[in-house]
């Protein structure tokens, strides 16, 4: 009798998550997770940021599973979110490994290079117009934050203007993060339709100039000061990336630049990997305003890419002809670090094994990450 009741138990059970499955609306989760598979995939088979992509796909899958226990009340996702992500930690701490990753010497450099990573922000400006028509206000800025190519300023305005628990938090952070990752895709059809042949073949010698310590030490405790002057509510954004821009240059604290860059920054991305997937429930993702969100913040890296291009394009007009600018480079603007200048780089040798735009496109990539920054605090101050 006991055996049987067991059996009756365990059939209860299994009813109860088929009906749930059924209720939820069931071809909903296979699509899920062949969208986690695909997450996957794109993570192994074409090393498109793995250690991004590969948890926020199987994380993607383990949260459309009927009644998961990695979600709910007591579910290890969700207390992972409550306590990184809810409450802005995660993306904070990042912001320090990203710091210490940063070399800022090519834009020290040549401190030119910076505005073209103001007129990459074009694209969040624009898709904050666009939004407007469909979302409120707030909803329509923090969606126009995506364009800022920033995952962790994408999750602290959002999480600032609308809440971690508005129904499209989720639906930001999840465009923003996947985007970023697919910048080897989006970007190159942009620079090719909008630049010729002529153009991407420019060779912009790299100048050679040396930077001093003190200059190093000095520049992320100014940027702070200016940025936190600008935008106040960028403080603590451009604070925790300045700091750890200074633990690398400081030089005595060699130890905590290494952890920062490696330990710390790997294991906060891959616990926002999968933390953010918590946000990728069946019932949240598959629906119009999250559909159209993707599709805004698609929009948004577009035309950064295309502001960051047309604006070296206009430079050109007024320069010498031995001073000519690659377009390509302005590209490199948007705020996805190294990514997009490692994409321009690749485009350029494409172009001719001759052409090393790295140093340019990597100073124009790092000044991106500054202006982002100070894109999301701008939004902070005007609509909060």
């Amino acid at each position: 009798m006991e055996f049987l009741m067991d059996i009756l138990k365990e059939l209860s059970f299994l009813v109860e998550n088929l009906s749930h499955f059924a209720a939820a609306g069931g071809w909903k989760y296979p699509v899920m997770w062949l969208i986690g598979g695909v997450l996957i995939y794109l993570a192994i088979r074409h090393d498109m940021e793995p250690t991004l992509l590969l948890p926020m796909g199987f994380g993607t899958i383990l949260v459309n599973i009927p009644l998961s226990g990695a979600i709910g009340e007591h579910g290890a996702l969700t207390t992972l979110f409550n306590a990184g992500i809810a409450n802005e930690l995660f993306p904070l701490i990042l912001f320090i490994g990203i710091g210490a990753m940063i070399d800022f010497g090519p834009l020290l450099t040549n401190p030119k290079l910076m505005i073209f990573g103001a007129a990459a922000q074009f694209g969040i400006f624009f898709t904050f117009c666009m939004a407007s028509m469909f979302f409120t206000t707030p909803e329509a800025a923090s969606i126009g934050i995506i364009g800022a190519a920033d995952g962790p300023t994408a999750i602290v305005v959002a999480n600032k203007l609308l809440g971690a628990d508005n129904d499209i938090t989720g639906a930001i952070m999840v465009a923003a993060y996947s985007y970023m990752a697919l910048v080897p895709i989006i970007q190159p059809p942009v620079i090719k339709l909008l630049t010729t042949k002529k153009e991407r073949l420019i060779r912009m010698p790299y100048e050679q100039k040396q930077v001093s310590k003190l200059t190093k030490i000095l520049f992320p405790i100014v940027i702070t000061v200016v940025a936190g002057v600008v935008a106040p509510e960028s403080v603590s954004l451009i604070g925790f990336l300045m700091f750890g821009n200074l633990i690398r240059e400081c030089g005595v604290l060699n130890s905590l630049s290494e952890t920062a860059q490696k330990v710390l920054a790997n294991l906060i991305t891959i616990f926002l990997g999968i933390t953010i997937a918590c946000q990728m429930e069946a019932s949240k993702f598959l629906n119009f305003n999250t559909l159209l969100i993707l599709g805004l913040g698609l929009f948004a890296f577009i035309f950064d890419t295309a502001g960051g291009v047309m604006f070296a394009k206009l430079l050109n007009i007024f320069l010498p002809k031995g001073k000519k600018i690659n377009p390509m480079i302005g590209a490199a603007g948007i705020s996805a670090f190294p990514m997009s200048g490692r994409v321009v780089h690749k485009m350029g040798l494409k172009e001719d094994p001759q052409n090393f735009l790295l140093m340019q496109s990597i100073g124009v990539n790092v000044s991106g990450q500054i202006a982002s920054v100070i894109a999301g605090g701008l939004i902070l101050s005007f609509f909060m």
